[in-house]
């Protein structure tokens, strides 16, 4: 069979993707943080962009607009020659001006009153000699010196250096140091916690047995029950240095699973003890640290600043964007001077100062936009912010995208890692779109009421008698709201909530104070 080639015409319909459209889909999907750094990024590649609030746009001329003069090829010799001449006088007078200055600021540097000086010199008082400090210095607690705040690599360390380990012992120790994660447990990948020791002891080229050694001298130090292999040998350590009896470190060591799934009479059965010994016991072991090294996990809190603001001004709520932090955008005039010199060097102005406009135009796209949505979600969530929480009313990305004539997609990234500050406090914009749940006798209810509902419910219960899940359903059908156990569940989880078999606290049945509870359960000597 014979290969033929020909031609064929064909019409077809596409969506095509300008680079203008792209750049504006991208930016509304920005958080805050990271549309700033977009705006210092766009300031420093594009030499036509300035955030000077006062900079002087340079789009006007005689003849009518600038910028349409350096895009027309035809611009006559006469008025070319007049605009670069212009240019060139206020270059040089910039220059000028910009020369008097420096020789003044420089004649100032050199120009020294050396008898101020000298009088100013004769009353201050003798400097601190080397061995002693400053008064200030001497209030100073030394914590206030540090530039920063020790690690707990840093704090075993120091302590490690005061105990007689030989060279691989302090090898192994190393080795431990290098291998504890952020809540202090000493654990390696794909390595279970029987095998770890062994393991970093063979790099050490140290026995297992004096390794297991090393490891009980660190897990003693501070923090206690540091370097522990898992939660067990974590809490048995403390234990033991806290002086407590056989029965507190057996719970620990072989009733740690009924413990947390609070099988108090399975654990009395098994060491012969009576039901309100184990609730103190459970209450003693829940004043031990599971996690060790939190103290030196330093996590910086993490501010949100809202994207737009809702104020609320007598009877309305007026919505308006917050720009505080962020550069204002111009075009300037420092760009003149590239276009004194070439063809070439016009051309290059020309495609920055249309990539400056495409950017200045998405900017305040995305600003307006956001606006809107913050605008409808005001007006269909009016009862909320007038009532609070129980008036939240169900929304959809649909019923803000049909209201104000918009793609459901783009309220979608608009809403997305955006917050609003409101009377109610700070919310991001996608909390106030929640699904539906029928009613029979009242309106519709969102979701997140109905989880406020629950988390109510369950605040007023009985800790010796939590709610079971089914409960919650019958409290909540008596207010017309009819949903599953599986739903309460669910709902139950997002809120953090736990189970009622996990809520329950039966501490308050010990007929023992706190710290006779201690006192009791510790071992005699």
């Amino acid at each position: 069979m014979a290969l033929e080639l020909k031609q064929q015409l064909k019409q077809t319909q596409q969506l095509i993707m300008t680079p203008q459209l792209q750049q504006a889909i991208k930016m509304l999907q920005m958080s805050r943080l990271e549309l700033a750094d977009a705006l210092q990024q766009e300031l420093i590649e594009n030499p036509v962009l300035s955030e000077e609030e006062d900079e002087e746009q340079w789009l006007s001329s005689d003849d009518g607009n600038f910028e349409a003069d350096l895009r027309s090829p035809g611009l006559s010799e006469e008025v070319e020659h007049r605009k670069l001449s212009s240019i060139e006088e206020a270059i040089r007078e910039d220059q000028e001006k910009l020369e008097r200055r420096n020789a003044g600021e420089e004649r100032k540097r050199r120009e020294i009153d050396w008898e101020r000086f000298l009088e100013n010199r004769s009353l201050e008082g003798p400097l601190p000699s080397a061995g002693r400090l400053s008064d200030d210095e001497e209030e100073r607690p030394f914590d206030a010196t540090l530039s920063r705040e020790e690690g707990l690599v840093e704090h075993l360390a120091r302590q490690i250096r005061l105990e007689d380990f030989n060279e691989k012992e302090l090898a192994f120790a190393a080795l431990v140091l290098g291998n504890l994660d952020d809540d202090g447990y000493l654990r390696l990948d794909d390595t279970p916690p029987e095998q770890v020791v062994p393991k970093l002891a063979e790099d050490a080229g140290l026995d297992v047995e004096s390794a297991e050694e090393v490891l009980k001298t660190i897990q003693r130090m501070d923090p206690v029950g540091v370097a522990a292999r898992d939660l067990r040998e974590c809490l048995l350590v403390q234990a033991e240095e806290q002086g407590y009896d056989e029965a507190v470190l057996q719970v620990i060591d072989k009733h740690l699973r009924h413990l947390e799934r609070k099988q108090y009479a399975a654990i009395a059965k098994a060491l012969n003890i009576s039901l309100e010994e184990v609730y103190d016991i459970a209450e003693v072991i829940a004043d031990l640290d599971p996690r060790p090294a939190r103290q030196f996990v330093s996590e910086a809190p993490q501010y949100i600043t809202p994207d737009v603001y809702v104020i609320k001004v007598g009877d309305d709520y007026i919505v308006t964007a917050n720009d505080d932090g962020l550069p204002r955008l111009a075009i300037s005039s420092y760009y003149r001077t590239a276009i004194e010199h070439s063809q070439s060097a016009k051309e290059f102005v020309q495609n920055k100062l249309r990539a400056a406009e495409r950017f200045i135009r998405a900017i305040d796209q995305r600003r307006r936009t956001i606006i809107r949505v913050t605008e409808c979600i005001v007006e269909k969530q009016r009862a909320f912010f007038d009532h609070g929480i129980e008036h939240l009313k169900p929304m959809t990305l649909r019923d803000v995208a049909d209201a104000i004539g918009v793609h459901e997609s783009t309220v979608s990234r608009v809403t997305s890692n955006k917050y609003v500050a409101t009377p109610r406090g700070l919310f991001e914009l996608k909390f106030f779109f929640n699904a539906k749940i029928k009613r029979e006798q009242h309106d519709d209810i969102a979701s997140e009421s109905v989880k406020q509902a629950i988390k109510r419910i369950i605040a007023n219960e009985d800790p010796h008698n939590p709610l079971s899940d089914q409960r919650i359903v019958e409290i909540l059908a008596q207010q017309d709201i009819i949903i599953a156990r599986r739903t309460v569940a669910k709902y139950r989880e997002m809120l953090g909530i736990l189970n009622s078999t996990q809520r329950k606290r039966p501490f308050e049945k010990s007929s023992f104070p706190k710290g006779q509870k201690r006192d009791r359960l510790a071992r005699a000597g």
